[in-house]
């Protein structure tokens, strides 16, 4: 009869008990969507910074802070975002699952999200570098932030709805990509299609 209750007892609280730390995850999600609008507005007004298509606004330092600004947030909330998971008090994730990618069992949109962050936070930590290093090579390693904004960008996306919040973020996540996807995308094309579609002037000779 003892046993029969304890295990009564200890099936009632697996029952009621919570599947998920609330907090933590609130957190954790909060943090995701503040880095993800703070990474599309870093793309966008970077590229914007780089072409020069807002340099009347102010002037090119103050853009240039603005933008370090946007990636510093980025890096920040994504870190929390990831943190957010490791202090979980029901199935907590390693700090070896969170932030080494590749690993055996880990979900393919987790790896995309790591690669991004990492590849994001290399960028960042080697921008103070440009002064000791060729500008080509810098550059290189700079253009390195469109795909990791990819990755990122799908792991949000995935993300929003494994977790069945997609119904809820769909919209703003869409208002947010489609600037960062559309400067991105004018940013490479050849200067005769951007003079025919007036974005910059034509070069007189």
């Amino acid at each position: 009869m003892v046993e029969t209750w304890h295990e009564a007892t200890i099936f009632l609280t697996q029952q009621f008990q919570p599947k998920t730390d609330p907090a933590a995850r609130g957190l954790a999600a909060f943090a995701a969507r503040a880095s993800y609008a703070a990474m599309m507005l870093t793309l966008t007004w970077g590229v914007l910074t780089a072409t020069g298509w807002v340099r009347s606004v102010t002037g090119r330092k103050a853009l240039r802070s603005s933008h370090m600004v946007l990636a510093t947030g980025t890096l920040i909330f994504g870190g929390i975002h990831a943190l957010g998971f490791f202090y979980l008090t029901i199935q907590p994730y390693t700090l070896q699952y969170l932030f080494l990618p590749f690993l055996a069992g880990q979900e393919g949109r987790h790896i995309a999200g790591i690669v991004g962050f990492e590849v994001m936070l290399a960028i960042a930590l080697t921008a103070g570098l440009q002064r000791f290093t060729s500008y080509r090579r810098w550059l290189w390693l700079h253009r390195c932030a469109y795909p990791a904004v990819a990755l990122t960008a799908l792991h949000a996306w995935f993300g929003s709805i494994a977790n069945g919040h997609l119904a809820v973020v769909w919209l703003g996540g869409i208002t947010l990509l489609i600037p960062a996807v559309t400067v991105s995308l004018l940013r490479f094309m050849p200067a005769r299609t951007l003079e025919r579609i007036g974005l910059v002037e034509e070069q007189v000779a």
